[in-house]
């Protein structure tokens, strides 16, 4: 990975910044975005005493279709050119029961699956050039539905979905484009950790570690990672045995009605 020039979305905070400060350690060349411009500047200075080579960062709002094609334009003239393109950042995750929001279902599909869609478009023509990466960074809410996460869930297998079918479609034509589909369990991020309090009786797995499977998964480029690895197992169990699959699942939440 030294060299290697990555752009990473949601890198202000949680898992995307632990991202950046993975790839920097390996001496990669880094794009940085995320809303924040502020924060994304700190993130930017703690990589180059990390060991990047160069990192530079641009503020952008997913939630606006115009900022996904002007994210890659600007990673690609200041890097001339990209080999791994993260797909981790996230809407504001209510949750909660459904309330019926179907304008906020919109927004969130926007952000977590419209963009991510058009930020992998404008990314291909480098990306096949250079042999590049697709890293994806979904959800076990994107393998199995789960509560309290019905339009989150909706967008994370939107997500496997289109992106699975993409891999398929490389494959096929023999494009050189590598597409990694990371599902992740509970991690211990600040929003993650609000969102669940008293409603998930699971221990939360450490962000640095989750960051560095996802970068390991994209340069090993497999298909699938799963993380903590006993995901994998869950999500086989449910395929087969989806009413017992369920029951185990819904053991794990705290449920009480109105």
């Amino acid at each position: 990975l030294s060299g290697a020039r990555v752009l990473v979305t949601g890198a202000s905070a949680g898992i995307g910044e632990q991202i950046a400060y993975h790839y920097a350690r390996f001496g990669a060349e880094i794009v940085l975005t995320a809303r924040r411009e502020a924060v994304l500047q700190k993130v930017m200075e703690k990589c180059l005493t990390l060991g990047a080579k160069k990192v530079f960062y641009i503020p952008a709002d997913m939630s606006f279709p115009s900022e996904p094609e002007k994210v890659v334009q600007f990673a690609v003239q200041n890097l001339g050119g990209l080999d791994y393109l993260v797909l981790n950042h996230i809407g504001t995750n209510r949750f909660q029961e459904w309330t019926g929001d179907v304008e906020y279902t919109r927004w969130l599909m926007q952000v977590n699956f419209l963009s991510y869609v058009a930020l992998a478009t404008a990314a291909l023509p480098t990306l096949e050039k250079n042999r590049g990466a697709l890293v994806v960074v979904s959800s076990l809410a994107g393998k199995m539905p789960t509560p309290f996460t019905t339009s989150y869930s909706a967008t994370k297998f939107a997500l496997d979905g289109f992106f699975s079918s993409l891999r398929h479609e490389f494959i096929m034509q023999k494009r050189n484009i590598s597409v990694t589909l990371c599902i992740l369990g509970l991690i211990d991020t600040d929003s993650a950790l609000e969102n669940v309090r008293g409603k998930v009786y699971l221990s939360a797995s450490p962000a640095p570690e989750a960051a560095l499977a996802i970068v390991r998964g994209g340069a090993a480029q497999v298909q699938e990672m799963f993380y903590p690895a006993w995901l994998q197992q869950l999500c086989c169990f449910w395929a087969l045995f989806p009413s017992s699959g369920n029951r185990v699942l819904r053991t794990f939440y705290n449920y009480s009605s109105p």
